[in-house]
């Protein structure tokens, strides 16, 4: 799990590079196109090396497919909509409804179905609500600013396409150290601190970030970029393990898979929050310039982040904390 983590650490920073690249030099368009052979040879090289289970494969759960999806895009399209237009705008209050009443449906669906994507019952249990929690909120704090941070290094803080995404491939290079370095021995460790030590890592890194003002240069991203990146190193190779150990062993695929799902559940909803966040505040900054209005939004944007990075790390700690050995009477 280490390794895995450490190569999707590898992976995000050499994305960034490649894509500063691509954006300086070609057109931000090309960061699309690059994708598709890269999607191609990677269907390739999987049925190239990779075999079928051998267990009996269970049957997919269609209706929790087409319910949940929409439910996500419906709440994620009103996000944006509703930081963009105002949260009683059409668009806005058309994503909520739609968002709702598909997740009501999902919810609906797994409690009647033969054959659930996710059985009701985990939820029951402390350990695997543990899971998504720090699952979800490390990621969001950790990696939904990113988005605005890069429009602040360009059109802030001046940087070219290709310096922008050095500066933020500091922190995919944190998260690849901390990965491969500790992730052997931080299986050691109890999964309530790992993952919520984690989590309140990253909700530390953007305090950190907290310090950038109007006149801060990209410097100031440094500490804070490095920290998150060590938090979400901490968080990814022991997570897979934890969600599985959450589970019984006949769904502990089922819930490492909820676990990742989580995690880019918190990515999308963080890029639609924290990008709102950016854009209420950064359009209504008391200060001149668009560079003392773009470090406005981002104090904002940091400021959320940090909340629910360090919220969703106590709660972790809570959850996933193993309880007390009861006591014998004498």
């Amino acid at each position: 799990m280490g390794a895995v983590a450490a190569v999707a650490g590898a992976a995000a920073g050499i994305g960034n590079v490649a894509g500063g690249i691509l954006t300086q030099f070609l057109s931000w368009q090309w960061i699309f196109h690059v994708g598709v052979p890269v999607c191609l040879a990677t269907l390739a090289l999987s049925a190239a090396v990779l075999t079928d289970d051998a267990r009996t494969p269970t049957r997919i759960d269609y209706l929790g497919i087409v319910t949940f999806t929409p439910a996500a895009l419906g709440i994620t399209f009103g996000i944006i909509n509703g930081g963009e237009q105002g949260w009683t705008s059409g668009p806005a209050v058309l994503g909520f409804a739609v968002g709702a009443a598909m997740l009501a449906l999902f919810l609906l669906a797994e409690r009647t179905g033969s054959n659930p994507m996710i059985a009701p019952a985990l939820f029951r249990k402390r350990e695997f609500n543990g899971t998504l929690v720090a699952a979800m909120g490390y990621y969001l704090a950790g990696f939904g600013a990113l988005p605005v941070i890069s429009l602040w290094l360009q059109d802030g803080a001046g940087l070219s396409a290709l310096s922008t995404a050095l500066v933020i491939t500091v922190q995919p290079v944190a998260f690849f150290a901390t990965s491969a370095v500790a992730g052997s021995m931080l299986h050691r460790l109890p999964a309530h601190r790992t993952l919520g030590g984690g989590a309140l890592a990253v909700g530390a890194g953007n305090v950190l970030m907290l310090a950038i003002g109007a006149g801060s240069s990209w410097t100031a991203l440094i500490p804070g970029l490095v920290v998150t990146g060590v938090g979400a190193g901490i968080v990814s190779p022991v997570l897979p393990s934890a969600a599985m150990s959450a589970a019984p062993p006949s769904q502990s695929g089922v819930a490492s898979a909820a676990a990742n799902c989580a995690r880019q559940l918190g990515l999308a909803l963080g890029i639609a929050v924290l990008g709102s966040v950016f854009h209420r505040f950064s359009t209504t900054s008391g200060g001149t310039g668009l560079h003392a209005a773009y470090a406005h939004g981002l104090t904002a944007v940091f400021a959320v982040a940090a909340a629910i990075g360090l919220g969703s790390g106590i709660l972790a700690l809570r959850l996933l904390k193993p309880p007390r050995p009861a006591t014998q009477p004498a």
